[in-house]
């Protein structure tokens, strides 16, 4: 394929200027997709469990509440969790940007690190409630 050496290439990776902006759009993208993967495997998990009687979903409780299995839970958990007010947050913010607004510089790096900000505090406060339950 030949090239027109009148039109300019489009510039590489390397000349954009890393920002907040940037990264919500690629954790938007990762989050969607973990989420429907390890989610998705998750919720097979516990169907199948809860689906195979008393005694298979007993295991699978005694798994996600004993030993290293606990930890595992746990860090699953509140990553999906996180994935999940992450992609929400961002995706509002793609919605907000749909219309038409928010694409002015200073709002847009703002918004992109609200939506950080608020998946971090809303996973917290969430976790930190479901384990004060407990």
């Amino acid at each position: 394929m030949s090239r027109n050496s009148t039109r300019p290439l489009s510039p590489h990776l390397t000349i954009w200027k890393w920002g907040p902006h940037m990264l919500v759009s690629i954790l938007h993208r990762v989050t969607g997709s973990g989420l429907s993967i390890v989610g998705g495997l998750a919720l097979a998990w516990w169907l199948a469990a809860a689906a195979s009687g008393e005694e298979a979903y007993g295991k699978f409780t005694a798994f996600l509440t004993e030993g290293w299995g606990l930890w595992l839970g746990l860090i699953v958990g509140i990553g999906l969790t996180w994935a999940l007010f992450q992609h929400t947050f961002s995706g509002l913010r793609h919605l907000v940007m749909d219309i038409g607004a928010g694409f002015e510089l200073k709002a847009n790096k703002f918004w992109a690190q609200m939506t950080i900000v608020g998946s971090v505090l809303a996973t917290a406060l969430l976790w930190f409630y479901i384990l004060e339950v407990k």
